[in-house]
Parts: C-alpha cells; sequence; structure tokens
C-alpha cells in the first residue's frame, strides 16, 4: 500500500517536471532562463543546462520526498522507533556510487562541449575585441575595417544626473550603442579578445560567448550565428565606474548584406584618403589660424608648411574652415558621445583619475598638444584616432570654448596635419 502511494507520488511529480521543463524549453528569452539562442552551441549549452537543472530538481524532489514523508509517518507519536544499527556497508556504497555516477553522467557531455566551445580551427573570419574603459574597438582582421563601439547618444544623454529625460522613453535605453558589431550569419566568426586598460568581459548570451578581456593577454572563442537579428551583450566583469554604460550589440546580417555592408565600410575609407591626402596643401594656410591662443607650436605647422606648394591646387572643399559656432555646436555632441563619461557634461571630471578640463593647463595651452594628446591618449585616457579630423576638432573647440574656457578654434585641417 505504502509502495503503491510512492508510485503515484513519483508519477505526479514526473509528469509535472516533464510539463515544466516543455514550458521551459519554449519560453528560454523570456528574462528567467538561459536563453537558448541563435547557434547551435548556445542551443547545446542550453540543453546542458536544463538537463543538469531538473536533475538537481529530481535529486532534490527524492531527497525533500523521503525526509517530508519520514518525518510524517515515522514520528514518535505514532509509535515508531528509531533504528538502533550501526554503519552499514551497503548504504555506505550506495551513497558514495550513486553521486559519482550523477557527477560522471553530467560531466561527460559538458565536456564535449567545452572542447567545441574552445575548438577556433577553420573559421572563416576574425574580429578582434578590445576592451577599453568604457567602449569596445572591434576589428575585422584582413579586411582594413575597425571602429569603437560606444553606448548611444540618446541613452547617454539619458543616463546623466539631472538630465530630466524619462529612460522610459528611450529605446533600448543602455543596451544599444553607436556602432554595433555586424557579422555574417552561417559563418564562424573567430573573436581575438584582450583590453587596453583594465579587465573587461565580451559577453553575449544569445550567441554563447562569455570571456574575459585582460590587457597584454589574448582569449580566443568563437560563434556561428544560424538567424539574422540583433543581439545584445554587457560588459560582464567590473571594470571602473561606468562599467554598466559600455554595452554590446551583434547585428548578424545574411551574407550578401554582410559584404555589402563590409564594401561600404571599405568604400568610406577609401573616400577619406585622398580627402586627407590632400589636407596637408591647406594646412600651409591654415596653421596659423589653428587657435587664437596657440602662440607656442612654430614647430608642427612649419614641417607641415613644408609641403610641395604644387600640391595646393588640390586642396578640396574638406579644407575648409568651420565658424567657431558650427564647431561648437558638434563638439558638444561628440563631447557628449565620448567624453563626458569621465570629464562630466561640466566638464569638472572626476579627479584625480579623470581631470577637469575648466581651465585646465592642456586646455588653455597650444593647440597642437592638445590634438596630440586627443589622438594618441594619455594614462587612462584612451586614444581617439578613430574619430574624424572634423569630431575632434569640433570637440576640442567645444572644450576650449566652454564652461569660462576661452582658448581659440581648432581646425581639421590642424588635426589631419598632427596624425
Amino acid at each position: 500500500m505504502k509502495m503503491g502511494r510512492l508510485a503515484r507520488i513519483a508519477a505526479g511529480t514526473s509528469l509535472a517536471l516533464a510539463a515544466f521543463a516543455v514550458q521551459a524549453y519554449t519560453e528560454t528569452s523570456g528574462g528567467y532562463n538561459l536563453p537558448t539562442g541563435v547557434t547551435d552551441l548556445s542551443k547545446e549549452v542550453h540543453g546542458l543546462h536544463m538537463l543538469i537543472f531538473w536533475i538537481c530538481v529530481a535529486i532534490g524532489a527524492v531527497v525533500f520526498g523521503v525526509m517530508t514523508y519520514s518525518i510524517i509517518h515515522h514520528r514518535r507519536s505514532k509509535g515508531h522507533k528509531p533504528a538502533d544499527f550501526h554503519e552499514s556497508t551497503t548504504v555506505e556504497i550506495l551513497w558514495t556510487s550513486a553521486p559519482f555516477i550523477i557527477l560522471i553522467g553530467m560531466a561527460i557531455p559538458a565536456a564535449g562541449t567545452l572542447i567545441k566551445m574552445e575548438d577556433t580551427r577553420n573559421s572563416d573570419m576574425t574580429v578582434k575585441v578590445t576592451g577599453y574603459q568604457w567602449k569596445w574597438e572591434y576589428e575585422y582582421l584582413g579586411e582594413d575595417v575597425k571602429f569603437f563601439s560606444t553606448l548611444s547618444a540618446e541613452s547617454n544623454k539619458a543616463r546623466q544626473l539631472g538630465s530630466g529625460i524619462d529612460p522610459n522613453t528611450v529605446p533600448n535605453y543602455l543596451v544599444d550603442v553607436d556602432n554595433p558589431l555586424v557579422l555574417p550569419v552561417g559563418k564562424k566568426v573567430r573573436f581575438l579578445v584582450t583590453a587596453n586598460d583594465v579587465i573587461h568581459a565580451w559577453w553575449v548570451p544569445e550567441i554563447a560567448v562569455k570571456k574575459d578581456a585582460i590587457p597584454g593577454y589574448i582569449n580566443e572563442t568563437w560563434a556561428k550565428i544560424n538567424t539574422p537579428g540583433t543581439y545584445r551583450g554587457v560588459c560582464a566583469e567590473l571594470c571602473g565606474r561606468d562599467h554598466g554604460f559600455m554595452p554590446i550589440v551583434v547585428k548578424a546580417l545574411p551574407e550578401a548584406e554582410y559584404k555589402e555592408w563590409l564594401a561600404k565600410q571599405k568604400g568610406g575609407d577609401a573616400a577619406a584618403a585622398p580627402a586627407a591626402a590632400a589636407l596637408p596643401a591647406t594646412v600651409v594656410a591654415a596653421a596659423p589660424a589653428v587657435t587664437a591662443t596657440d602662440a607656442a607650436p612654430a614647430a608642427a605647422p612649419v614641417e607641415v608648411a613644408a609641403a610641395p606648394a604644387a600640391a595646393a591646387p588640390a586642396a578640396p572643399a574638406a579644407a575648409k574652415d568651420l565658424s567657431k559656432d558650427e564647431l561648437i555646436k558638434k563638439g558638444e555632441s561628440v563631447y557628449t558621445a565620448n567624453c563626458s563619461a569621465c570629464h562630466q557634461a561640466t566638464g569638472k571630471g572626476l579627479p584625480p583619475n579623470f581631470p577637469s578640463l575648466v581651465g585646465s593647463k592642456i586646455v588653455k595651452g597650444a593647440a597642437i598638444e592638445h590634438i596630440k594628446q586627443t589622438l594618441n591618449g594619455k594614462g587612462m585616457m584612451p586614444p581617439f584616432k578613430h574619430l574624424s579630423d572634423l569630431d575632434i576638432a569640433a570637440v576640442l573647440t567645444y572644450q576650449r570654448n566652454s564652461w569660462g574656457n576661452s582658448s581659440g578654434v581648432v581646425q581639421p585641417a590642424a588635426v589631419a596635419a598632427a596624425r
């Protein structure tokens, strides 16, 4: 009789667990479970996760079921007496061998999946991922394409203290970027993950990739995305005060669309090159006007002035000087997207790590030094060579004419000459 009752309880428990398993498998992206993902490996990882989860549930159900049954039916008020045997070789063999068999049963499929995750051979393409405080740089090796990916301007503006913007009105608040990582569907992509300053971790749950980004060390991983779409992730290693503001966005495209996007990226670079090549000719004339207060940097402009005068006719409209108001207007948006996280919207920074720009020596000093530091970085400040000449000129002009500063303007031609 008792065995029949136990059998009914076990059968009911099994049905309930099976129902939960089906529900969990079909609703894994609801925020309450590991997502199934969009790669073969992510599905395998999810399958392992669910297998081990239900093994643990079954063990818990059996252990607590037996305990509960014993407490209820073997209590003293019913006249039961405790067993008085001491030592049982059979029991000891059972409770030693049972966990061993269960652990081996879980370890064998898990080891196979781990080996697959580490196998980066025969990849179709390689992307180098570099973590910075607080952005990501993506470099498509062999394609001459690389760019930075930072928190979207809308999220960055809304997150500022006292912005007055309701985050609920910002689409994909804090999980959107200006430049997503674009990858082709159906191709094995190898990722080389490293960092420029502190330890970060590149994590995109939907493609089952999570790898530490360590300065001076390169980790490898890979993914082969099956379904086009946009997949979001975050830095998974506490990397500083703005750790929560360096999201990851992966945009997976069909191969034809990816090739079109890649060609556009290369075309953009190719188009920019001739313009940059033509800039020195105009710098000859533009250099003295770099900034109204820049009396020092005679040396740099002189070198630029040594460029052949015959090149001057090739100077295109790209070298056209912009007005101070135009530069400041554009510079404000560039500053918000790239500088405000450290130096703050007020320009006062967070000393000592992030110095104030209000009346600072570099902002009030020679423009050429300001340009070089922005291009090459210094200390904890990363290089900003990826920004265009116009963007750097604009943001420097904004810094040199905001928060009480008044240090003249910087033109794009001066930035091009300093590269």
